[in-house]
């Protein structure tokens, strides 16, 4: 174990919070407490800043986005007059920007962070609970309170002779030094879209195969939808299937599967495994020390963040739920304010944004149709294709469609999904509709600047009580 402590901090076995884990949640616990005067023992085990800078949010955007450059070199030719082409000319150096990136963002928001916070020590080696604190390469770290933010780690589905099979994960596939020639990628969650369309935007030769359809948590139009424009960009969309066997061949992989009856197969030079990721739980001492964990290994918590044992408290990724960096650090700074004053926090993620950076983008926030109706409300749905907002016209990309669900009685919105090329940058408008208690009324009527796509959001609302099809620009 190594410590750096500063000068006049507290001895090393006293402190008020140890803080298992050094990502997103585990720094934004750690700060938190440090700003209220705490001090902190910040538990880290391996690299530092957790999955979203090192393996995540960060290389993965980065390479989506060069991919992107690509693909619009290419759709040039939707505007009259133009015409492009764009290739990788190196893809190593690629990739070496993408590492560069990584490294700067890791030193600078987390490295660099720790000198300008004197209550936090940081402390590197395993943790493990044990009954007197944390126990850390052989010392007893004793604290007050104790938060597990140990985050998740890409999992794999279970399938026969997966134990013989070299693969890919969502972390190691953007280690890559050299580009795929073929890729078969497992999961149609929005990790498998977003590589999927990646990898074959790149040059490679891509087939995505799920059990159930493209983002099964999202609405079936804007599933079927992505589903069409992938395969429109040359992705093999293989969905509806169940996994019999995968084994190594003199071609790469190959996967056995039972679809409508009949049993295929599909091979591919390497195969990539996105079907979900692990909450770090194993080997922290969990159990033995009385705190309770689901079936998928995460850390259960009440709405204050509080394990099953008293002065231990859990967030991000770890207790198997709400797996996004924000809700990370969200959670994980309710944990610290409650664990120091007394559990008088709630955690909501009532209005909660999501985000797949395919392209379309997929963004939603609050109830799918779905999942309102089975929670008991009678509902009401308004579908706009993107074919009647402006600034789609106006950029000859018409891909995708907004799809609002409120509530019948009272017109509260309940829930929106958008599938556009700049989605994800108006579904904030979205969450504080719905944090406001906005009603689609409400929403319509509301003042949204033109020839952008959120002011889609506005023909969407007013698309309950109009044929949005028979307005005139900026109407209503």
């Amino acid at each position: 174990m190594t410590e750096c402590r500063p000068p006049g901090g507290r001895p090393k076995n006293g402190y008020d919070i140890v803080v298992i884990g050094a990502g997103s949640a585990g720094f934004s616990a750690a700060i938190t407490a440090a700003d209220e005067g705490a001090q902190v023992a910040l538990i880290g085990h391996g690299l530092i800043g957790g999955t979203c800078v090192n393996v995540g949010c960060v290389p993965s955007k980065t390479m989506i986005r060069a991919a992107e450059a690509l693909h619009g070199a290419r759709a040039a030719s939707r505007f009259p007059g133009l015409g492009g082409e764009a290739n990788v000319m190196d893809w190593g150096r690629l990739v070496g920007a993408k590492d560069d990136l990584v490294t700067a963002l890791r030193r600078k928001k987390y490295v660099d962070l720790l000198p300008e916070y004197d209550g936090v020590s940081y402390l590197e080696g395993a943790a493990r609970l044990n009954g007197q604190g944390v126990l850390v390469s052989g010392t007893v770290i004793a604290a007050d309170k104790i938060i597990v933010a140990t985050g998740s780690s890409p999992g794999l589905p279970d399938i026969s002779g997966i134990e013989n099979v070299p693969y890919l994960t969502s972390t190691t596939a953007l280690e890559l030094i050299e580009q795929p020639v073929s890729l078969m990628v497992l999961g149609g969650g929005y990790i498998g879209c977003e590589l999927a369309q990646m990898f074959a935007r790149v040059g490679t030769k891509v087939t995505l195969v799920t059990r159930s359809r493209l983002l099964p948590e999202a609405e079936p139009e804007i599933s079927d939808a992505l589903a069409r424009y992938l395969a429109d960009e040359g992705v093999s969309v293989v969905t509806g299937l169940s996994y019999r066997a995968i084994r190594a061949v003199e071609s790469g992989t190959e996967l056995t599967f039972e679809r409508d009856g009949r049993v295929e197969s599909l091979t591919a030079h390497q195969v990539l495994f996105a079907t979900g990721r692990r909450p770090n739980s194993a080997g922290l001492g969990l159990e033995d020390a009385g705190i309770r964990l689901s079936p998928n290994g995460g850390i259960l918590v009440d709405d204050r963040l509080r394990t099953s044992r008293p002065g231990v408290y859990a967030a991000g990724d770890v207790t198997g739920r709400d797996q996004f960096v924000y809700m990370a650090a969200y959670g994980a700074k309710l944990a610290a304010l409650n664990a120091l004053h007394g559990d008088r926090l709630v955690y909501d993620n009532a209005a909660m944004p999501w985000v797949a950076f395919t392209d379309p983008q997929v963004a939603g926030v609050g109830l799918s149709e779905a999942a309102a109706r089975a929670a008991g409300f009678e509902v009401k749905t308004s579908v706009v294709p993107l074919d009647q907002v402006p600034r789609a016209l106006a950029a000859r990309d018409t891909r995708g469609l907004i799809k609002l669900v409120a509530e019948a009685k009272t017109d509260r919105l309940l829930g929106c999904q958008i599938l556009a090329p700049e989605g994800a940058d108006s579904i904030q408008t979205m969450v504080l509709a719905m944090k406001h208690g906005m009603t689609a009324k409400d929403l319509g009527e509301t003042i949204f600047p033109y020839l952008t796509t959120v002011e889609g959001l506005k023909l969407a609302a007013q698309g309950f009580g109009k044929d949005v099809t028979m307005l005139s620009c900026c109407a209503g």
